[in-house]
């Protein structure tokens, strides 16, 4: 699916925190994994070289440091683009530590401008890179009943069977989102949508899939199905309910990014 992963660092322990998911990832199939970190002088070249390329000798990478004057993102974008099938990991916030709901920030405008998904984590602060590759053992496709929502599922499954792990689709039932009075919470009706949509699915795509329906609003009650799980990664298309909002902000997305602990593979419509 990837011939390499690509994980943009800024210099932070924030932005290091991704790393242990994407060599996990690239381990499956001896992925190149490459730490790319952009200064803009070359006065800065020779620390940062020493910086990226100690830190990707204990991950199995390569470093990779590059000069680059003007938007960040257009230079991480010219980087991935020059690889054929290259898929950039990367937290939502590097060196300040600010938590801006992404809008504004790199990892917004590699998801706008790349065309393909990105692998994006909201880090913790706790730790750097450190620790053994994360294996992905589940890949989460919430589903909220609309064609938008689904969109995301090829891309979902096919990272799935690449990684050999399994699909999980979900939805999110909120309380006041019900099918009916007559029916009562957990019957066969509530199941039904993600359920047909996980057998059409494993037909489709030849993955395995399974299916649970969750109760409460979706950003929370997906966090708390995740909570404590390091072994997952969510696939969701990123908008807002109008095409003119934020692509993260006040959304799903943005919530689970925010709440759920887990890396989120994300592309727009």
């Amino acid at each position: 699916m990837y011939d390499r992963i690509l994980v943009p660092l800024d210099g932070s322990v924030f932005s290091e925190e991704v790393v242990p998911y994407a060599a996990g990832l690239a381990g499956v199939h001896g992925t190149g994994l490459v730490l790319l970190r952009v200064v803009e002088k070359e006065s800065e070249r020779g620390e940062a070289t020493s910086y990226v390329e100690k830190l990707a000798a204990g991950s199995s990478a390569r470093g990779l440091c590059v000069v680059g004057s003007g938007d960040i993102a257009d230079v991480i974008l010219e980087e991935a683009r020059r690889v054929p099938g290259t898929l950039v990991a990367m937290t939502s916030h590097g060196r300040s530590g600010l938590v801006e709901a992404i809008l504004g920030s790199v990892a917004l405008r590699l998801v706008r401008g790349g065309g393909a998904p990105v692998l994006v984590y909201r880090p913790t602060g706790a730790s750097g890179h450190g620790g053994a590759p994360v294996k992905i053992t589940s890949v989460v496709l919430p589903l909220d009943g609309t064609q938008l929502s689904e969109a995301m599922a090829p891309q979902a499954a096919e990272l799935a069977r690449w990684i050999d792990a399994e699909l999980v689709v979900v939805e999110a039932i909120s309380a006041n989102a019900t099918a009916g009075a007559d029916i009562p919470a957990g019957d066969v009706m509530e199941s039904s949508y993600v359920r047909s949509k996980a057998g059409e699915f494993a037909t489709r795509y030849g993955v395995r899939v399974s299916w649970e329906v969750l109760h409460g609003e979706p950003a929370e009650a997906i966090a708390g199905y995740l909570e404590g799980r390091r072994d997952a990664i969510l696939a969701m298309i990123t908008r807002g309910r109008r095409a003119i909002e934020s692509a993260f902000l006040g959304s799903v997305t943005s919530g689970c990014l925010r709440k759920a602990g887990v890396p989120v593979l994300m592309r727009l419509p």
